[in-house]
């Protein structure tokens, strides 16, 4: 299954999709966007022990340029505790999926705008309480601030006459 193919420069390029996790010691939240690169979605949450292994099945099925991992920091821009597992995670990823790239995404406040996106969704309280929810959801909010940074360059915006 491959992404969506466009043309750039008179030759066809073959997007591939953007996932992002949200890592957790027990478990971690996914999100993926369309072939487009356009939208993130919530996919699924992943008990952490597990990650590898269903990130390999999804890749074995879907086209993957890139996994966006949430870098949770503290209010002073210092790495929060969990850090030095998700770089083991990250070590042990970018050694196992080699074409695949690596970003990083500040999570700071993802699991707080969750909870408010459910809330303004109408997910009911008992969905809105389970953890893995919040977890997939702040997945996909970091995985959507990355398409918004990547897309917003300095200097690129667009001509209003074009």
């Amino acid at each position: 299954m491959g992404g969506f193919l466009f043309t750039f420069a008179g030759k066809f390029c073959d997007l591939g999709r953007i996932v992002a996790i949200d890592y957790g010691t027990k478990r971690t939240g996914v999100a993926v966007t369309d072939p487009e690169q356009i939208i993130a979605t919530p996919l699924d949450t992943v008990p952490t022990h597990e990650l590898m292994l269903f990130l390999e099945t999804y890749f074995n099925a879907e086209n993957v340029d890139t996994l966006v991992v949430g870098h949770p920091r503290k209010m002073n821009h210092t790495d929060s505790e969990p850090m030095k597992q998700i770089r083991y995670f990250v070590s042990a990823f970018r050694k196992r999926f080699e074409s695949i790239s690596v970003e990083w995404m500040d999570e700071r406040f993802t699991s707080k705008m969750a909870l408010e996106a459910m809330v303004a969704g109408g997910m009911k309280k008992s969905q809105r309480r389970l953890k893995g929810n919040v977890d997939k959801v702040s997945a996909a909010i970091i995985l959507q601030s990355f398409l918004e940074q990547r897309n917003n360059i300095p200097g690129q915006a667009l001509n209003s006459s074009d």
